[in-house]
């Protein structure tokens, strides 16, 4: 095991996941440990529930996973609304290119065996769609997207450095592309990610050996959905923030993904969830302000945010 371990650190990957738990000298562009992240900010109204709620509790939330359902299904109306208001708001925000899962009719990632292989886009054609649908909201003024197939991230990198699309877009990459360890990190800030999300029931431990080999953010769920372990942890943010800066918080509560992220979920159940998220922000908050004072929250607007642009 020792020469295994001296061959992982000769390559940046940690001999093992860390358990003295270091304090992490990273940190975001403005000097800050930590923002918020809500995800499922689906339309306009529920955009404008999100930024009422915000202002009432004064909440900074920093960065918005939007349109989960799929970009797709917004009007032009409703994707240049989306845009202006996020813009005045001064909130990141991360379209989800849609329709998904595989943009056609292959049914194996359906099927319970079939989906261990992960959600892949399927030939040369569903590539072209999920870039179309991406140019598309990049003509909105949106500079952020999410991805899930490392294929994808690396033409979309090769793009971003050719000027085939903005210098300045963004690319997260999420949960649904099941990666867990520092090598899977590294292998993704390689291809051009600049902040992922990795599974969310990792130790403070292997949390830490991730940090360690990568310097993009980490995207930390706090809460998730049931169909996904039900995640609680609110009162591990202060470690959480310690070990993992630059570090995101994801709020992200709910029955299951496929019962809320659809365009026939009801505005007004979306307009409340996203309220409660603020809310429980503020909760994540207070916590880390009390126990890990030394920790700074992002201001609002930060300038390394992806936030949309003028069409």
């Amino acid at each position: 095991m020792e020469k295994v371990w001296k061959i992982m650190e000769k390559h940046g990957v940690p001999r093992r996941d860390l358990y003295d738990l270091p304090t992490s000298k990273k940190r975001f562009l403005d000097k800050c440990h930590y923002r918020i992240e809500i995800s499922g900010v689906e339309r306009p109204s529920t955009l404008e529930a999100l930024i009422d709620e915000m202002e009432k509790r004064d909440v900074p939330v920093h960065r918005l996973i939007s349109m989960v359902m799929g970009a797709t299904l917004l009007s032009d109306d409703e994707m240049e609304q989306f845009a202006r208001m996020a813009k005045d708001a001064k909130l990141e925000v991360i379209v989800t290119p849609g329709p998904r899962t595989l943009w056609d009719l292959g049914g194996q990632v359906r099927t319970a065996e079939g989906a261990l292989s992960g959600i892949r886009f399927r030939g040369s054609d569903n590539l072209a769609y999920v870039i179309a649908d991406i140019k598309r909201a990049i003509e909105f003024g949106f500079r952020g997207f999410l991805v899930v197939d490392e294929g994808l991230l690396w033409l979309l990198n090769e793009m971003r450095k050719a000027g085939d699309i903005p210098k300045d877009v963004v690319f997260k990459v999420s949960i649904l592309a099941g990666h867990a360890n520092p090598a899977g990190a590294k292998v993704l800030e390689m291809l051009g990610a600049d902040t992922f999300n990795p599974v969310a029931d990792l130790t403070l431990p292997m949390l830490a050996a991730i940090r360690k080999a990568i310097d993009i953010p980490i995207d930390v769920h706090v809460l998730l959905f049931d169909s996904f372990g039900g995640f609680n942890r609110i009162w591990e943010a202060p470690e959480i923030t310690r070990i993992t800066a630059p570090c995101y918080y994801k709020i992200e509560p709910g029955v299951s993904m496929g019962s809320l992220y659809k365009p026939w979920v009801s505005p007004d159940t979306l307009a409340f969830i996203v309220r409660e998220k603020v809310k429980t922000a503020e909760t994540i908050i207070g916590i880390i302000e009390k126990n890990y004072p030394e920790a700074k929250l992002s201001k609002m607007g930060a300038k390394d945010l992806a936030i949309p642009k003028g069409t």
